[in-house]
């Protein structure tokens, strides 16, 4: 078996060694900084929820929501409204994933926060958990969804996998197994409940169908867990078994990193926020040229020739020329355009800005060359000059930031950049202390009467 460093045959008892670490993990007992990034996560994943309660895929998903009626049991983000359980983890795992600024981890790779967190604060909200409850059973699906990207990649997303669809549906099934406190063997078929739902193709990035994945996988594995819960069976090792998950997902088989411990303990720790609003392949991209433009004055007019060399997994944000503002979100030419002009990546406006003629008249000044070894996260870009000059450097955004209570800062920045427009700014600075001590709460709904713009 290509890239494997364990045999299937020696794998028994897989799924119930990861779903039994998630059972047990308790809250009081991770690391500080690892309960630190919970919040900014849980912050991070409103945030862009509130920012995109206009972009086409929420308006949609929502419109199919009322259509069909439902039990007023978990609040849709930003209207004001309930629905079922199901349906909230539907529509607030799409809109926060709609505008592609949430939060990622390259274990996965992925963005774990909007397929979990969903699920979990629709059943929370619905079965009156505390805030505590509700992080705690965050951080084991997190986790748990963290490991099965370590036993399955990278040809799982080479293959042509969206992650976020596949695994996340894992991980938001094991996180509301935690929440609904299942005994193992429920807990286990929960995991194969929402195995067999598990999808998402990377083909689909740059339309509407890239943050619908992350609402299918909180919704998934929500469904999951539900039926587990009532006593619905399945294989209880989905993960090894022969034609299970791991096997028909891709060739990879890793089981030795799947259970190995994380630096600093917590995969949680590793958890990459965005502050350019596009796909993090493109991050490193945009402050390699931003860089360069600043430390030696570039202008455009003076540029020749833009060479980005990214590594080849980064053909899911090369598309070559952008129409929309989804498709930019998805292109090293755009971005690159963008950050060698001065243009904020950071600003939601910018992206339908992509087909303006001095942004496309940077942009076809820049070639693309995918080359295998470099990461995901990694960039080097070549400025050459008219007069013949070259300035060339190399980025990888990839490294988790240190410190993490600056981290919560920035992210609380962006909090206060993204909700406080729509939520009103005495209203976000309410939300946000509310979030940053989510594990006192005794019940959600204080806090989600916060989340409403009305």
């Amino acid at each position: 078996m290509a890239a494997s460093n364990s045999s299937r045959d020696g794998a028994q008892g897989l799924t119930a060694r990861l779903v039994e670490q998630a059972l047990a993990l308790r809250w009081d007992d991770l690391p500080t900084d690892a309960r630190a990034v919970a919040r900014s996560c849980v912050a991070d994943w409103m945030a862009c929820s509130f920012a995109a309660l206009d972009e086409p895929v929420a308006t949609i998903v929502a419109g199919v929501i009322a259509d069909e009626g439902s039990h007023p049991q978990a609040t849709l983000l930003g209207g004001g409204g309930k629905a079922s359980t199901l349906q909230a983890a539907l529509y607030n795992g799409a809109l926060s994933h709609a505008l592609d600024y949430d939060d990622v981890n390259l274990a996965v790779p992925g963005h774990m926060s909007v397929a979990i967190l969903p699920a979990v604060f629709a059943l929370a909200e619905h079965r009156g958990a505390t805030g505590e409850a509700l992080l705690q059973a965050f951080v084991a699906g997190y986790e748990t969804a963290c490991r099965i990207g370590a036993l399955v990649e990278p040809s799982h997303y080479a293959n042509g996998f969206h992650a976020t669809g596949t695994i996340g549906s894992i991980g938001a099934a094991v996180a509301c197994a935690r929440l609904l406190e299942l005994p193992l063997e429920r807990a286990c078929h929960a995991v194969g409940i929402a195995a067999t739902q598990a999808a998402g193709l990377k083909a689909m990035f740059g339309s509407m169908t890239k943050p619908l994945h992350a609402g299918l996988a909180a919704q998934a594995g929500l469904r999951a867990a539900l039926l587990a819960a009532r006593g619905l069976t399945s294989r209880d090792d989905a993960l090894e078994c022969r034609q299970g998950f791991a096997q028909v997902h891709g060739s990879d088989f890793r089981v030795d990193d799947a259970l190995a411990t994380p630096a600093g303990g917590a995969h949680v720790l590793a958890n990459l926020f965005k502050f350019h609003a596009a796909c993090y392949s493109t991050h490193s991209t945009i402050e390699a040229i931003a860089g360069l433009r600043e430390r030696h004055g570039i202008t455009s007019s003076a540029v020749e020739r833009i060479l980005v060399t990214a590594g080849e997994g980064c053909s899911i944000c090369n598309i070559q020329q952008p129409a929309t503002a989804l498709e930019a979100k998805f292109s090293l030419r755009a971005t690159a355009a963008f950050a060698l002009l001065g243009i904020s990546t950071s600003e939601l406006g910018t992206w339908g800005r992509v087909t303006e003629p001095e942004v496309v008249g940077v942009r076809d000044r820049v070639r693309v060359t995918l080359v295998p070894g470099m990461s995901l996260s990694e960039s080097e870009v070549t400025i050459t000059l008219k007069d013949g000059r070259e300035h060339k450097l190399r980025v990888d955004c990839g490294v988790p930031m240190g410190d993490k209570q600056l981290q919560w800062r920035k992210v609380a920045d962006k909090f206060h950049a993204l909700a406080a427009p729509v939520l009103g700014q005495g209203k976000a600075r309410s939300l946000l202390g509310a979030l940053e001590a989510l594990e006192r709460e005794r019940e959600l709904a204080p806090v989600m009467r916060l989340c409403s713009v009305r």
